[in-house]
């Protein structure tokens, strides 16, 4: 294919113009990295720019939408490659859109109808910070420019870590990290096991495990990622997260737990390794890309496979929704951006949006991609409430 044909190709992609054969040649053709540079350049020439956005980065877009059709791939046999290959093609629209690409002329411009009220803007974009809850009681606020050293720890602002496992005593010292609506935070245990905590969670952990006995750690509630130290490298010592009314045991592997305060279910998705999830009246194994969706109120439990990217993308800084009903992507949002959303309409909760969303963005960009795909026809912003329409 030569520069001209493939210049066509964008611009009838852009405009959603596309066939399927089409969006086939241009993903082929995509592949090889000076092809990008020129898809970059077309669109960065030919379609303008909306003012104090960010610039675009074709590396960027790349990785996405390669872990996109990666977690694709997997689940699907070889006969359904052009419906993936069509999917990931729309995602590089949604990508350009999240990262700040507004493009004009184009089918996406007919859907801005109406300018955004914006009363007095109070939202911002969520951090890395969290608090410390020592045995004694006391507490230490953490948070990005801010230092924290004791003998068995010691945190930069964004991730506290603590000392090689140390101890033979017949009693363990828990501390507790509490990370609030709109932040985040990163946890290296004593036996290296690593815990991102997402917004509004809380761990209870112990400062130094003890040789020989089970690692546990406690998932009061909120969502985390836990990539688990093996059992190995710790004299065979199994670890545990406890949370509510499940256990989860592992012996070397890499998980998210999702238990919010303000949701019934309890969801768990395996990365990589295997678990054994046990409650009081069952048990389950999990394999890769699989998530158990448990009830504990009636103990009903749900098994799944399930696209991992979209599940653990938060924390690694992006939002992926796929298909998602507009009242849960809120209330995803809700907790990042520490805001309160209304619906003006009720039966607007069920509309359901694709997108790959930078959690680096100002709330306004986020809700302008949004409103260009039609999914909402405005919004207003009140201190830090906002009104969907």
């Amino acid at each position: 294919m030569n520069d001209k044909q493939a210049k066509e190709l964008i611009a009838k992609f852009l405009i959603q113009q596309a066939s399927a054969a089409d969006l086939d040649a241009l993903m082929l053709w995509l592949q090889d990295a000076k092809n990008e540079q020129l898809f970059n350049s077309y669109v960065q020439t030919n379609y303008a720019i909306e003012h104090q956005m960010r610039q675009f980065d074709p590396n960027r877009l790349k990785t996405k939408l390669q872990l996109l059709m990666d977690e694709d791939i997997k689940a699907v046999k070889r006969k359904k490659i052009r419906k993936i290959i069509t999917y990931s093609a729309a995602a590089v629209v949604t990508v350009l859109l999240a990262t700040g690409y507004f493009l004009q002329n184009n089918s996406f411009n007919k859907a801005i109808e109406t300018t955004p009220r914006i009363i007095s803007n109070n939202i911002n974009i969520g951090s890395n910070k969290a608090t410390l809850t020592l045995e004694d009681g006391s507490q230490v606020a953490l948070e990005k420019g801010n230092t924290y050293q004791t003998p068995n720890a010691s945190s930069n602002g964004e991730v506290i870590v603590y000392g090689a496992d140390k101890s033979d005593g017949a009693r363990a010292v828990f501390n507790y990290l509490t990370v609030p609506r709109g932040g985040q935070f990163h946890l290296v245990l004593s036996d290296g096991t690593e815990v991102w905590l997402n917004s509004e969670s809380q761990l209870k952990y112990p400062v130094n495990f003890i040789n020989g006995q089970t690692r546990q750690v406690d998932l009061v509630y909120g969502e985390g990622y836990f990539a688990v130290s093996p059992s190995t490298e710790h004299e065979g010592a199994k670890f545990v997260v406890s949370n509510q009314s499940q256990e989860i045991e592992v012996l070397g592997t890499e998980f998210n737990i999702k238990a919010y305060k303000d949701e019934t279910n309890i969801y768990t998705t395996l990365v990589e390794g295997k678990v054994v999830i046990n409650t009081e009246t069952a048990k389950r194994v999990l394999q890769p890309s699989q998530q158990l969706n448990l009830n504990p109120y009636n103990n009903s439990m749900e098994l799944a496979t399930v696209n991992v990217y979209n599940e653990i993308s938060w924390k690694d800084g992006v939002f992926s929704f796929r298909r998602k009903p507009l009242v849960e992507i809120m209330k995803v949002l809700s907790r990042w951006y520490d805001m309160d959303v209304i619906f003006e309409d009720p039966e607007l909760e069920k509309a359901r949006f694709n997108g790959v969303l930078d959690k680096d963005q100002k709330i306004e960009d986020i809700l302008n991609t949004i409103k260009n795909f039609r999914v909402i026809k405005d919004y207003e912003i009140i201190n830090k409430s906002i009104l969907l329409k």
